[in-house]
């Protein structure tokens, strides 16, 4: 099994918005933005909340790609593997459904809950990580960031 990483964890946490992608019909991509995207014991789920889409494109071919980056670190993950629907009575589809709810409120649907059985995990980092020179600090980038979108962070 492949291990979900407290930094992991605190990225999609931090983040909040990830993108999901599946293969259409075609073979042509489609890329989902999720909200939901939670880890869970070491598993990933997300919740379609609004996404028939990604849903019809799972039960055809579950390959699923989903990348996360926190814009002001300028790094993030890239995540692969295969998207199973849960049934909405298992335990799992419950407690992430439950968790969308307490979160969000009641009057947000959860259509799916999907589990992604993940093959693969690697690092997304951005130039500004890799081409550097000197080398920058992860505050320097990300103090960076904050200016160059306009934001300060919260409680500063």
């Amino acid at each position: 099994m492949i291990e979900i990483t407290a930094d992991i964890e605190a990225i999609i946490k931090q983040v909040i918005l990830s993108f999901v992608a599946t293969v259409n019909e075609d073979g042509t991509p489609n890329l989902s933005p999720k909200a939901s995207l939670t880890a869970r014991n070491g598993v990933l789920y997300f919740a379609d909340i609004a996404s028939p889409r990604t849903i019809l494109n799972l039960k055809r071919n579950p390959a699923v790609e989903i990348n996360v980056v926190d814009i002001f670190q300028r790094r993030g993950y890239r995540f692969k593997g295969r998207g199973l629907i849960l049934p909405p009575e298992d335990d799992e589809s419950l407690t992430i459904a439950n968790w969308v709810r307490a979160t969000n409120g009641l009057e947000y649907p959860v259509d799916h809950v999907v589990k992604i059985e993940t093959s693969s995990i690697s690092p997304l980092l951005s130039p500004a990580h890799v081409f550097a020179r000197p080398a920058r600090s992860q505050d320097e980038i990300r103090s960076t960031y904050y200016q160059k979108y306009g934001v300060k962070p919260i409680g500063t």
